[in-house]
């Protein structure tokens, strides 16, 4: 055999392996696929429930706030540094944490 074709043949081994290795990984690439189409559906909201949920958050943020301003009229730290303890007198910390910009 010349070296032509002992090369042509050499060729043709690695093409048909490599084709069998793709017929091996179409089915686990179909499935991958199928799976990030059902995850997709699953962690997409429609528009209207996008807006519903980010109106929800707002609303829960606009409460906490309230929530804490109350607190620190009540006489109470809602800063980090001293949260639930007796305020004396005003805390720069509290204020600059209730400061809405």
């Amino acid at each position: 055999m010349s070296q032509l074709t002992q090369a042509l043949t050499e060729v043709e081994e690695k093409l048909r392996s490599l084709l069998e290795e793709v017929s091996r990984l179409k089915p686990y690439v179909q499935a991958l696929e199928d799976e990030n189409t059902k995850l997709r559906r699953e962690c997409t909201l429609p528009e209207k429930e996008t807006e519903r949920v980010i109106a929800n958050a707002e609303h829960i943020q606009g409460v906490a706030h309230d929530n804490l301003v109350r607190l620190y009229q009540e006489g109470f730290h809602v800063c980090h540094l001293h949260f639930g303890q007796p305020l004396e007198g005003d805390c720069l910390f509290c204020m600059g944490f209730l400061r809405k910009d």
